[in-house]
């Protein structure tokens, strides 16, 4: 495999400078860390292109130095800060109309990501600590959808097709019980002072997310929902007549913006790791989608 083959997946010197300010220091204790670059153009590739870790090409170093590095950099939440300073600052542009988009997608997950063991809370097994090996439904964001052995990933898009937030739960869970969920998730820090922001201006949505419950959970936190009726819910609010209440608003210019969240899908899954899950923690395979989603915020960063 040729070099130029291999750069495509590398870092340009561009990114590498919006990414070096983000990056964590040296451990005080203990040898210095390989080199940052290196590791982190091994991550990227793996994502790219969901190679097993052992055939990681030599040019990355030793591929148990780039797992470790990914799998310390997820279980601690450093790929999250990475990808919160990269955001940090893109509502500014839209104001008090900063608009999201959600939705979610499957994801198959390969044999290899079956089989994790249950692990002490720290997820960091000690030697000679007791392991339940009972079943537990739904561990590690697993499931069985009509698909298959799957995962399904709940996410939160702005205008540009970035992924503002995410999350993972098993293949067979529906998609209006994580609406809250993953909303909660978003926070945009400020370039200068002040608390990151959680609220966006607007929010679109499909009809599965179409509840009582979710619509009153928006107008609690003075978000516009843009969120189509769906017909079971129009025939039940007309066979109440008056106690039925007036229907909720629905801006149909405005959801035609919704197709954003889709794309930005559809760059999530280019990602081979994350069209594909063969990470058997669910964290790690949050840290995969996390390193997807900076490569994505690298390459359309915010003004």
């Amino acid at each position: 495999m040729d070099e130029e083959r291999l750069s495509r997946h590398d870092l340009t010197d561009e990114e590498w400078e919006r990414l070096v300010p983000l990056l964590p220091l040296n451990p005080r204790q203990g040898g210095r860390w390989t080199d940052h670059r290196m590791v982190i153009n091994g991550v990227f590739f793996r994502t790219r292109t969901n190679i097993s870790w052992r055939d990681l090409p030599p040019c990355y170093g030793n591929w148990k130095t780039v797992y470790n590095r990914h799998r310390r950099w997820s279980m601690d939440g450093t790929w999250a800060e990475i990808l919160d300073g990269l955001r940090a600052g893109c509502d500014a542009e839209e104001g008090a109309d900063w608009t999201v988009s959600v939705d979610s997608t499957v994801v198959r997950a390969h044999q290899h990501a079956a089989g994790a063991r249950l692990a002490p809370p720290a997820d960091f097994p000690v030697k000679g600590t007791p392991l339940d090996h009972k079943p537990v439904k739904g561990r590690e964001a697993l499931g069985r959808s009509r698909g298959g052995f799957s995962t399904k990933l709940h996410l939160v898009a702005d205008r540009r097709c970035r992924p503002i937030a995410t999350m993972v739960s098993p293949g067979q869970h529906g998609d209006s019980p994580y609406f809250r969920r993953v909303l909660e998730r978003v926070r945009i820090l400020r370039r200068g002072l002040g608390r990151p922001r959680q609220r966006p201006g607007r929010v679109l949505a499909d009809k599965a997310y179409s509840s009582r419950g979710n619509r009153a959970y928006l107008r609690r936190r003075g978000i516009k929902a843009v969120i189509p009726i769906k017909k079971d819910q129009q025939a039940n609010r007309r066979k109440r007549g008056r106690k039925g209440g007036r229907p909720p608003g629905f801006d149909a210019e405005r959801y035609r913006e919704r197709n954003t969240v889709e794309r930005c899908v559809n760059k999530l899954r280019n990602n081979r790791a994350v069209a594909l899950r063969t990470d058997k923690r669910e964290r790690i395979y949050q840290g995969t989608i996390d390193v997807a989603s900076i490569r994505i915020w690298l390459r359309d960063p915010t003004p």
